[in-house]
């Protein structure tokens, strides 16, 4: 299947980060992902039941990244993966997990993974 979904750039607030100054105030992360979806039968049909419903796994990836409370970027792509994997039958799905400006003089820092079902 080459078709797929793609959210970028979704912001959300969450407890991130090993200072203790982080463990105190919320700061910003940035979720982008993608997964395979077929969309034919969407698109033929203009239908969103037969779609992969996009707004419920956004609905869902901020709900566990704003009620989180992780050390590391890399634990939160995992758990957030495998719950969207999980929960929404995904076959894979590629995320990133970035914190903006947490490294003096760089735009942006994260992790990238790849996972399966």
């Amino acid at each position: 299947m080459t078709d797929k979904i793609f959210i970028q750039g979704l912001e959300i607030p969450c407890i991130i980060g090993t200072l203790p100054r982080e463990r105190k105030k919320r700061q910003r992360v940035v979720i982008d992902f993608e997964f395979p979806a077929s969309i034919r039968k969407a698109a033929k049909h203009d239908n969103l039941r037969d779609a992969l419903n996009y707004q419920k796994i956004t609905e869902r990836a901020m709900e566990f990244v704003s009620k989180s409370r992780f050390y590391l970027l890399e634990t939160l792509a995992e758990c957030l993966a495998r719950v969207l994997l999980r929960e929404f039958k995904l076959k894979n799905i590629l995320l990133r997990v970035s914190k903006p400006y947490a490294i003096q003089n760089a735009k942006n820092v994260g992790v990238e993974i790849r996972r399966s079902f």
